[in-house]
């Protein structure tokens, strides 16, 4: 059977997505949340070759990346309410910068793990900086990195290097992901807004999703995209560069201020699911027997990536604890480092926290926007 097949990858997605939704209701595993679970059900099956993984990837997936992801964030932004901002901007950023600063330290830290020169030779400083990059902000720094140093054409190095930040960024996830109920258990910070706030902007699965709705939303998000897409080519054309996903951002946050969107139901459904099918696809470039093809260098790769990851938790971790965070943002804002704004993103609704949406999304765009600035500081430096 070929795996490559576009339309089985889609159902085998979709039904991977099923599987976890109804694990966590029907089964002894309803005290994990879906996101987990499909993120480890999409990790398992890549790696038992039931669906591409990271070395084989699918165009299927860039597509999801490209275009599900970006819209999962427009879906999700069109129940915001900017009231809500001032309550978690601070707190994120204070949490952000931490974390920013936990992933320079680590990625000097690291280094002293493994001989660096023999494992990375003459590249150590551009992988470095690659790595500062992508745990700053998310992989678009990494690329930017990479190909301002020939870094793509290093082979083995450069596989290693991907394989190895994909398995860490799928396992910071699932520990993001339980990280504020265990820390809640050691020092129990207070909630930056009231449980009582959160109920009525809860996702809920009975969300009614017409097809009068459903093509009005997936109309508004295409035109979005097409949009900030354009708009963003054009401001290159004129010397300043604006990224799309801000321009999308700002397009749906103006709408979400409107009655006439308020009133459309079944955008947080659809911004859900964008979410889960983004997740799994994550999952999936979890792919840990793609690691041991690298050869001896392997195990010290991944130490050097795992060391990185370490420090950046400990930092921000300690910065929650000495200025008494709330742990849901302080794990929003460290997954704003290791994945970016779209893992942000799905971490602030797998905790229904719909008021650090926006936070978490603006959170994810600062760490893209000087992810490239601190990874060519780290060069330097190193």
């Amino acid at each position: 059977m070929n795996i490559q097949q576009p339309v089985y990858i889609l159902a085998f997605l979709c039904f991977l997505i099923f599987l976890s939704e109804w694990l966590c209701k029907y089964t002894k595993l309803k005290h994990l949340s879906s996101s987990l679970l499909v993120i480890l059900l999409g990790a398992i099956a890549a790696n038992f070759g039931m669906i591409p993984s990271a070395s084989n990837a699918s165009p299927v997936y860039d597509s999801i990346f490209q275009y599900v992801a970006p819209a999962s964030i427009f879906f999700l932004l069109l129940g915001v309410n900017l009231k809500e901002l001032r309550q978690a901007g601070m707190p994120m950023l204070i949490a952000f910068g931490a974390g920013a600063l936990g992933t320079m330290l680590g990625v000097t830290a690291a280094l002293q793990f493994i001989d660096y020169q023999d494992v990375f030779g003459e590249n150590y400083a551009a992988i470095a900086g690659m790595m500062t990059g992508t745990y700053t902000g998310g992989s678009a720094n990494f690329n930017a990195i990479a190909l301002e140093y020939g870094m793509a054409k290093e082979g083995a190095i450069f596989t290693g290097i991907v394989v190895a930040d994909n398995i860490m960024t799928t396992i910071w996830m699932l520990v993001t992901l339980s990280l504020p109920a265990f820390m809640r258990k050691l020092r129990n910070n207070p909630e930056t807004i009231s449980k009582n706030a959160l109920k009525t902007t809860a996702h809920s699965d009975k969300e009614e999703l017409s097809p009068l709705n459903l093509g009005l939303l997936i109309a508004i998000v295409l035109t979005a995209l097409f949009v900030s897409d354009w708009l963003s080519d054009w401001a290159k054309t004129q010397g300043f560069g604006v990224p799309s996903i801000l321009i999308l951002t700002t397009i749906a946050l103006v709408l979400a201020q409107t009655d006439f969107i308020k009133r459309i139901p079944g955008a947080k459904l659809l911004g859900m699911f964008s979410v889960y099918l983004f997740l799994v696809v994550v999952g999936a470039f979890c792919e840990i027997t793609a690691l041991a093809e690298v050869g001896a260098d392997a195990i010290d790769i991944l130490v050097f990536t795992g060391a990185i990851v370490l420090v950046h938790g400990f930092i921000i971790i300690l910065c929650g604890i000495v200025f008494k965070l709330d742990w849901a943002i302080v794990a929003i804002a460290s997954q704003a480092n290791i994945g970016g704004s779209s893992t942000a993103l799905a971490l602030a609704n797998t905790f229904k926290r719909s008021d650090l949406v926006l936070p978490a999304i603006l959170a994810g765009a600062l760490g893209t926007g000087v992810g490239t600035y601190l990874g060519f500081l780290v060069v330097g430096i190193v």
